[in-house]
């Protein structure tokens, strides 16, 4: 997906707000490389929790041998514990559910991308959404993100299990069992939603729908003020003050903020004004959206080695 739209233009957002031009697949790439890392800390986690103790009541080995919980670790294709008491420490246990934590949350940024996209003033994306499919009971024409919102739903119900298992960790002295009935809970209700969450998941990117048009659209709806910044620093490089700069950029920003007149025409009128004329052909460009692929290649180089 994220190699499909490398070319894919759309803007970039801060603090919700219309920040500079960025591209879809760079923005998928993110995420892309979250999960794998989520991937690769619960393989970590599983050989921290996969471990083998079969050690007598108080982990003396007071009543059998060290072989009997040799062997069975490996016939688990597991580990011995080094050293244990009556149970193993909850430490790996609790790095196990960290990491199903994080994976679900990464699924729910994933999932909070395509709810902040479907919104009606954005419209850049949308779930899959099959014929005859009711999006409200009482409004026939919304179409609602409810794969996504079960996805943060349900995550928080996957981080929720995190805690209760972690303070299984201090048991008095060689174990008590105060940890046995939260584990009880809380590690298959953690795997469970974050199995279910994965294929929520995947459902909801294979048949992500973009609507690549409508990022161009947005792309463009602040009349251009998305590449201030790049103006700022053209005329920085080109000999102007940065705080002269500055203010003439600012000052042009605002009157298109107050008049609806387009960047690219209230910036040549300001700088005339002050007495900076402007090279009409390196505004445009320096406002081209397409500036912004040329350095995100070896980007998409790592995205296309992802395994």
């Amino acid at each position: 997906h994220g190699l499909a739209h490398r070319d894919t233009v759309k803007i970039g957002r801060t603090h919700g707000i219309h920040a500079e031009p960025d591209v879809w697949g760079h923005r998928v790439a993110d995420l892309a490389f979250a999960m794998a890392r989520s991937r690769d800390r619960l393989q970590v986690a599983r050989a921290a929790v996969g471990v083998v103790a079969i050690s007598g009541p108080v982990g003396t080995y007071s009543n059998v041998d060290p072989a009997v919980e040799a062997h069975v670790a490996a016939a688990l294709g597991m580990t011995a514990a080094p050293v244990s008491t009556q149970v193993v420490i909850r430490d790996g246990i609790s790095e196990w559910v960290a990491a199903l934590s994080i994976i679900a949350t990464v699924c729910e940024a994933v999932a909070l991308e395509v709810r902040h996209g479907q919104r009606t003033e954005v419209r850049e994306l949308s779930e899959p959404f099959r014929k005859g499919q009711k999006g409200s009971s009482a409004m026939p024409h919304k179409k609602n993100p409810i794969m996504s919102e079960r996805i943060a739903g349900l995550a928080r119900i996957v981080r929720a299990q995190f805690v209760p298992v972690l303070e299984g960790i201090p048991l008095w002295h060689e174990r008590d069992i105060s940890h046995s009935s939260t584990e009880r809970v809380a590690l298959p209700d953690a795997a469970a939603a974050t199995d279910y969450l994965l294929n929520l998941t995947t459902r909801l990117v294979e048949g992500l729908v973009v609507d690549v048009a409508r990022m161009r659209a947005n792309l463009e709806a602040s009349g251009g003020l998305v590449y201030s910044s790049a103006v700022l620093l053209d005329l920085v490089e080109a000999g102007l003050s940065r705080e002269d700069a500055y203010a003439l950029v600012q000052t042009a920003s605002m009157r298109t903020w107050e008049t609806g007149t387009p960047f690219r025409t209230t910036l040549p009128e300001v700088a005339a004004e002050a007495g900076q004329p402007l090279d009409e052909a390196r505004l445009a460009e320096v406002c081209s959206p397409d500036r912004y692929l040329h350095r995100l290649g070896p980007v998409f180089d790592r995205l296309a080695a992802l395994s």
